[in-house]
């Protein structure tokens, strides 16, 4: 099983507001920068997006090293969040509706033919390859600003 690595963040300008996440594809010695933008999202919203958009690219079963500074988006898998709410018809523990539904579903999805392992790191703080993410992450979530104005 080929061992791959996501690094993945994502950005809000004004929350909701433009938004864009990023995420680096490491095998081996290869790596991809993918990313993208919403004109109008949340912080959460292109957290997961990121993850997403990273698994989406792999082709075939691999063992996943998930690198997220988003607390929300790993502790939901390693708490069991997930499950619960998938368990209550995708109500939180409160009875409310999970908020973004759409995406924790097709993070799901996604997840399922890997072997995923999470490591948090603290966003902001010198680790290079989150601030690599951040950075194109916070560029696409301009290039969202940039764009809704035209």
């Amino acid at each position: 099983m080929k061992q791959v690595t996501i690094i993945s963040d994502g950005a809000c300008l004004s929350n909701p507001g433009p938004g864009g996440w990023a995420g680096l594809l490491r095998y081996g010695t290869n790596e991809k920068m993918h990313s993208g933008f919403e004109l109008d999202s949340t912080n959460n919203r292109m957290e997961l997006q990121a993850v997403i958009g990273g698994l989406k690219l792999l082709r075939e079963p691999c063992s996943v090293h998930i690198i997220v500074d988003s607390r929300y988006v790993m502790d939901a898998f390693e708490k069991g969040w997930i499950a619960n709410w998938q368990a209550n018809g995708w109500k939180t523990a409160n009875k409310k509706p999970v908020k973004n539904q759409d995406l924790w579903e097709d993070l799901y999805s996604a997840t399922l033919p890997h072997k995923i392992r999470w490591e948090w790191v603290k966003g902001h703080n010198g680790h290079p390859d989150n601030e690599q993410v951040d950075k194109e992450a916070q560029a696409q979530a301009q290039r969202a600003r940039e764009s809704d104005r035209s």
